[in-house]
């Protein structure tokens, strides 16, 4: 079932206002199991990795909400 363009632009606010902090605040807690603080461009790589990861599940979901509505008539 394909979502509406209302939903996804609905849902894509969600995701942005509450799932990303969530999923900042986990990466975080992840990094903070590692024994020693890795050097900095190991952290920095799997903050990148994280950073990217997120948004390829919800790629559907922000796919067009940029764009105008194509169900609105002028």
């Amino acid at each position: 079932m394909a979502l509406s363009y209302k939903a996804r632009r609905r849902w894509s606010l969600v995701v942005l206002l509450l799932g990303l902090p969530a999923y900042i605040i986990m990466a975080v807690w992840l990094m903070s199991f590692f024994e020693e603080r890795p050097s900095t461009l190991v952290e920095v790589l799997i903050y990148l990795g994280l950073g990217v990861l997120w948004a390829f599940p919800l790629k559907a979901i922000f796919k067009g909400v940029g764009q105008a509505d194509p169900d609105q008539r002028d």
